[in-house]
């Protein structure tokens, strides 16, 4: 059954941390998709801005020298940086730059460009100038290789050295988004770390709070067995104060090894161990030897249980350990939670399909604000300037764990100073007729 529960335990893990790569990938795919979407917007904006600004150029300077420019291939692209403009007439430098400026600056091209304008006497490119949007920022750029074209005659070059950072400028908001996701990523993988390693940490614990809790129960019994062997001794029975601290001993013994076997037990429920071995039960006798057990404590501090039975013969289908153990629990906290003299009612009446036992008390009662927290693992209500209950707060959880493998209903009812009321609904496997 261990090697069950630690394997379903391992595929969850397993299937988490799939499910959490799968959405990793899918988040990284789709957001270096954005980026890489948002880069090529981009530059095909730049590349449309720079044709129509240096077709305007060239469109400049053959009218000021009343010329025309070509039908077609007026703009080749020979790099991704660097634009070749054929205007098949002679034209002035100066003049290139003046209208380079203009319609960059009209279009918002705010970005370094240099320029080269081709000599047909020498066949070469005779540089022009480099044109810094920023003078101050400029910083080893590679100037003044700007290549020729074999097909046009008269024509200028232009190329942008700043270009991948001019662009990568324009995606600033793409890249502090990636930069959040990337830090969410590695925040998401140093949870899971820190998930696994509590969880291993965890189970180490609950390993050794479960060995250690089996190791207390040779003890344990040892002790009860001398405790026994000592209350029937001549010599402590004739010594009432001998009699009275060996008395003490069994009981805080049996204290002790209730406390035990509750941890084991919901160590088992905790680990889905929890073997129930149900029989067929008859309900009413069973919570008449339970109240019987229970009437001695309430005599001692002149309570009463109240009992009424309006369900006679009522078979339900229950492991009987665990039965017992969830109405001791009950009645247990009944008194234990009274600083009065206790009155319990209990109330076992048929509803449909189902019977429903009510356990109600005259205690302390419990506020709304804890009433939501009652059947959480360790959780104690606070009791004011009762002192004397003790526990680990570890009933309620129990009584819960079984009612949930049983499949069994709970419900609580409670207003502080005028006492609580539990009640479980259970099916009905059999009604004697």
């Amino acid at each position: 059954m261990r090697g069950i529960t630690n394997f379903m335990q391992n595929s969850i893990i397993l299937r988490v941390f799939l499910l959490g790569a799968f959405a990793i990938m899918g988040i990284i795919a789709m957001q270096t998709y954005w980026v890489i979407s948002t880069w090529n917007i981009n530059e095909e904006e730049f590349d449309k801005k720079v044709r129509l600004a240096l077709y305007n150029v060239a469109k400049s300077l053959a009218d000021l020298n009343n010329g025309e420019l070509p039908a077609r291939d007026v703009i080749k692209q020979k790099t991704s940086n660097y634009y070749i403009v054929n205007i098949a007439n002679e034209f002035d430098a100066p003049d290139l730059e003046h209208y380079l400026h203009i319609q960059f600056q009209e279009r918002m091209l705010n970005i370094d460009f240099e320029y080269a304008v081709y000599d047909c006497t020498t066949n070469e490119m005779l540089y022009g100038n480099y044109c810094s949007y920023k003078p101050d920022e400029r910083k080893n750029i590679s100037i003044g290789h700007l290549p020729k074209d074999a097909e046009f005659t008269y024509y200028f070059g232009v190329r942008f050295p700043t270009r991948p950072s001019y662009l990568f400028d324009k995606m600033q908001l793409s890249v502090i988004f990636s930069v959040i996701l990337f830090v969410t990523i590695l925040f998401f993988v140093y949870s899971m770390l820190v998930i696994l390693r509590q969880k291993r940490l965890s189970e180490m614990q609950k390993d050794f709070i479960n060995n250690m809790t089996h190791e207390f129960k040779t003890p344990i019994s040892t002790v009860r067995i001398a405790a026994d062997v000592f209350l029937n001794a001549p010599v402590v029975k004739a010594d009432n104060r001998l009699l009275q601290y060996a008395g003490i001993i069994r009981d805080q013994n049996q204290r002790l090894d209730d406390q035990v076997e509750k941890m084991l037990q919901l160590t088992r429920i905790e680990k889905r161990q929890l073997d129930l071995k149900k029989e067929v039960l008859n309900l009413e006798d069973t919570l008449c030897e339970i109240i019987g057990g229970a009437g001695v404590q309430v005599e001692k501090r002149k309570g009463r249980i109240e009992y009424e039975c309006k369900a006679k013969g009522i078979e339900i289908l229950a492991d009987r350990l665990h039965l017992v153990n969830v109405l001791h629990n009950l009645l247990d906290n009944a008194v234990k939670y009274c600083t009065q003299t206790p009155h319990i009612k209990i109330v076992l009446e048929q509803s449909g399909k189902f019977v429903r036992l009510s356990i109600a008390d005259n205690g302390i009662g419990i506020s709304k604000e804890h009433l939501k927290h009652v059947f959480d693992k360790f959780y104690r209500v606070p009791t004011g300037n009762v002192h004397n209950v003790k526990g680990f707060g570890l009933g309620l959880y129990y009584v819960w764990s079984v009612c949930q493998a049983h499949r069994w209903k709970i419900e609580l009812d409670s207003e502080p100073g005028k006492g609580t009321t539990i009640g479980l609904l259970m099916p009905i496997f059999k009604e004697r007729g």
